[in-house]
């Protein structure tokens, strides 16, 4: 009798930028056609699922954010695929604190890749 060896292969960094940039994508294009939802009997519109801001670490784990403001450390050192779907821009810094010029900025709803790294993002303010 014949065994299978495990066939599994390791996901490596760059297929998971990718794949979270594609998740990202289908994810904004799904948003963006389906129809809004009716507001609940609060008379507010019910809440997306998951984090507003996403970004794959340099420790190569997926972090999440919901409704962040001001100044926020990047955990995990930020690099490679961001996703903003906060109300506001996203500026990312290389230095901790939100010092030092900004290396990148990002509107609501942007998907992209920041490259090499960031340590702190500063989150407008939305009314």
């Amino acid at each position: 009798m014949r065994t299978m060896r495990d066939t599994r292969i390791p996901l490596r960094t760059g297929a998971a930028s990718a794949l979270l940039l594609a998740v990202a994508a289908v994810a904004a294009a799904t948003a963006t056609a389906a129809p809004a939802a009716a507001p609940a009997a609060g008379g507010t519109a019910p809440a997306a699922a998951g984090p507003d801001f996403q970004y794959v670490g340099q420790d190569d784990r997926v972090h999440g954010l919901t409704a962040p403001k001001g100044c926020v450390a990047a955990e995990g050192g930020g690099s490679r695929a961001v996703t903003n779907h906060t109300r506001g821009t996203a500026t990312f810094y290389r230095e901790p604190g939100c010092a030092g010029a900004p290396v990148e900025r990002l509107g609501p709803g942007t998907v992209t890749q920041v490259r090499p790294y960031f340590a702190s993002v500063r989150f407008s303010v939305t009314g």
